[in-house]
């Protein structure tokens, strides 16, 4: 029996807009994407001999064939035709659920990358990542990770230059929303606001944080915000004690913040703490 490890790194939308409906249901994407230092971690037995097995250290996660991690570890074996002869993946979860930020798409591509490194790298890191697209949407930035361009459902990727080198602090509110419902009313929704790509392309080139931090756009925002104001004390929190730019991840509830230092990301943590148990301080990886 071998045992692997492997890091998931939790994600955030830089950018993310939703361009229209495609003939399979789907929604067409186009999100600047970056992995930060908050991170689940993965461990994965192979040759247990036993029937495959999950185990996760938050409760409420799946732990059957319905898990991403678990599709993940069958795709890539259906895929590649190996035999693992027995799997028991154990996932330690710090990566709030219901948040935005890709924890299972994370677990997922740890699982690609571990059993791809097991079986001698037969696959390129976008090889692998075009695998994880049968597995979830997020699942290809995920296998990429960095900062990149994600567009389609989120598996046409490109390498974009690194975040200029900053802090987020990141708050995951109690509640969660449900995604499904959200594309519904951001179909029938105005759109007043979309994030201009190119620019923000243009910002990370130059490396300037500012830039960066005031092309930050997400079309999922204002619609979640409107129903769920608590974003907005959050985000007030974040202008007050100098946060350069902020908004909601993904299709929420979390929402971050870019500061330029540590000193401040601890301040603004420290006030967060006092009603949201779910605050990180991170740094892009």
């Amino acid at each position: 029996m071998t045992t692997l490890y492997e890091s998931a790194f939790a994600k955030l939308n830089l950018t993310l807009d939703v361009l229209g409906k495609r003939p399979d249901g789907y929604h067409d994407l186009q999100s600047v994407m970056q992995t930060i230092s908050v991170r689940d971690d993965v461990e994965i037995d192979v040759g247990t001999g036993k029937p495959w097995k999950l185990i996760c250290s938050r409760e409420g996660i799946p732990t059957d064939e319905t898990n991403l991690a678990w599709k993940a570890a069958k795709v890539y074996c259906d895929n590649l035709n190996k035999n693992p002869d027995g799997l028991e993946i154990r996932i330690l979860k710090r990566i709030p659920s219901g948040a935005g930020m890709g924890g299972g798409s994370a677990d997922a591509a740890a699982v690609l990358r571990a059993l791809n490194r097991h079986y001698g790298n037969p696959l390129s890191i976008l090889a692998l990542a075009e695998l994880g697209a049968q597995v979830g949407s997020d699942v290809p930035f995920c296998v990429l990770g960095g900062t990149a361009m994600a567009e389609g459902r989120g598996e046409i990727l490109r390498k974009l230059p690194d975040m200029p080198d900053c802090v987020f602090v990141v708050c995951k509110p109690a509640f969660s929303v449900s995604t499904p419902e959200l594309y519904r009313k951001i179909d029938q929704a105005a759109i007043a606001q979309r994030p201009d790509n190119r620019a923000m392309e243009s910002a990370l080139i130059s490396g300037d944080l500012l830039k960066v931090a005031q092309q930050l756009c997400n079309v999922f925002d204002p619609v979640v915000t409107q129903e769920h104001l608590e974003l907005n004390y959050i985000k007030s929190l974040f202008h007050q004690y100098g946060a350069v730019g902020y908004q909601m991840t993904g299709s929420g509830s979390a929402v971050f913040a870019i500061v330029s230092e540590f000193e401040v990301a601890a301040v603004i943590c420290n006030m967060l703490k006092e009603n949201y148990p779910d605050v990180f301080i991170a740094k892009p990886v």
